[in-house]
């Protein structure tokens, strides 16, 4: 058997720009980067049951969902124990999905359900017809339909293959909502844009771009998230209008710089904004080979003594990779990091490190985000 280090398939996205004094991105319409302050999407959630399932659902130990079954059963006329009941094509799950600000009765939602016993697998699953309840309560939407999980798995005997994570699903359009989520915008002087991601400079130039568009003074950054707007008169009593015209507008937002890693999955995201300090930089791998090899070995013809026995014999190999050293000067941008780590043939994976060790010495002049 043969034992070594191995890197699983990884992926590396670098977000480049080629923009060298201002870190001001490309215009982004407003819909994209704020959204209306006071108007937010509303989560709901369910307890159901998958059913149809090829014996990779709840076992015995996971109590609550042969009681949900019988339950079920009782309403549908048929009265049996749950002490009697041995199945394994079920499944207890939490629905959940999220229900938009002007929902009305029929719309359709997404769902998600996740399994919360001891199931193998929601391959092959329908979910039952589901409540799904809001913060007070109330039933505000039915969940039902076939799971779509994004992966597949199978196997008998020991072994088996499995491709991404079999315990969640989704059910496009599975949820019909039953309640109006919310009325008709009332009158206002006044309304605010919150930025999804705050900036005090993205904040001043949406102001700057809503204020071009409907005159000086209309508009005026609060805080880094938070852009108040002056209604004018004719859009007093039609809100949404103004909403409307105001989303579509360009507006030139910055970016912090940042690097964010991904450490579970190697992958590595670098803003085009990053920029490093003066730092030398080697980064060698290390690699550990440990074979072992069995072989037999018997006692000698005719003994009376001795027995046939197996013998590991291992072998250890441990050999380390050199690179060359990679200087970067002040200022260095992320075109030339990128062109001097693809020159030391780092992987992904090797980025994540020098990464982290850039960070640690002072050098990298962005914000490290580790996921």
């Amino acid at each position: 058997m043969t034992l070594r280090t191995r890197f699983a398939s990884i992926t590396l996205a670098l977000i480049s720009t080629t923009a060298a004094a201002q870190p001001i991105d490309v215009p982004t319409r407003l819909k994209d980067i704020a959204s209306l302050q006071g108007l937010s999407t509303t989560p709901v959630i369910g307890y159901g049951i998958v059913v149809g399932l090829n014996k990779t659902g709840d076992k015995r130990q996971t109590i609550f969902s042969g009681q949900t079954l019988a339950n079920m059963l009782q309403q549908l006329g048929v009265t049996v124990s749950p002490l009697q009941m041995k199945v394994e094509n079920i499944a207890a799950v939490l629905v959940t999905a999220d229900l938009p600000t002007y929902a009305h009765q029929g719309t359709r939602l997404d769902v998600t359900a996740s399994s919360i016993g001891d199931a193998r697998s929601l391959q092959g699953g329908v979910l039952l017809a589901t409540p799904l309840r809001g913060p007070n309560g109330q039933i505000i939407a039915t969940a039902q339909g076939a799971l779509s999980l994004g992966g597949f798995g199978g196997g008998s005997g020991g072994n088996g293959v499995q491709v991404n994570h079999l315990t969640v699903g989704r059910v496009p359009n599975g949820a019909l909502v039953h309640v109006e989520a919310a009325a008709a915008m009332p009158p206002a002087d006044a309304i605010a844009f919150t930025l999804k991601d705050p900036d005090f400079s993205s904040a001043s130039q949406v102001a700057m771009t809503v204020n071009r568009e409907l005159g000086e003074g209309a508009a005026r950054a609060v805080d880094a998230a938070t852009v108040a707007v002056k209604v004018p008169g004719p859009y007093r009593s039609a809100i949404p209008e103004l909403v409307a015209r105001l989303e579509p507008l360009s507006v030139s937002v910055d970016t912090a710089a940042r690097v964010v890693i991904n450490e579970r999955t190697g992958t590595v995201v670098i803003g085009g904004s990053v920029r490093l300090g003066p730092a030398a930089v080697a980064h060698g791998t290390l690699s550990v080979k440990i074979a072992t090899r069995f072989e037999v070995s018997q006692p000698a013809p005719f003994s009376k003594n001795g027995d046939t026995t197996v013998v590991p014999q291992q072998q250890v190999d441990v050999t380390e990779g050199r690179n060359q050293l990679l200087m970067l000067e002040q200022g260095t941008t992320l075109e030339s990091v990128v062109r001097g780590l693809n020159a030391l043939g780092a992987s992904p994976r090797d980025i994540i490190a020098i990464m982290q060790a850039l960070k640690a010495a002072g050098a990298l002049r962005a914000e490290l985000v580790i996921q």
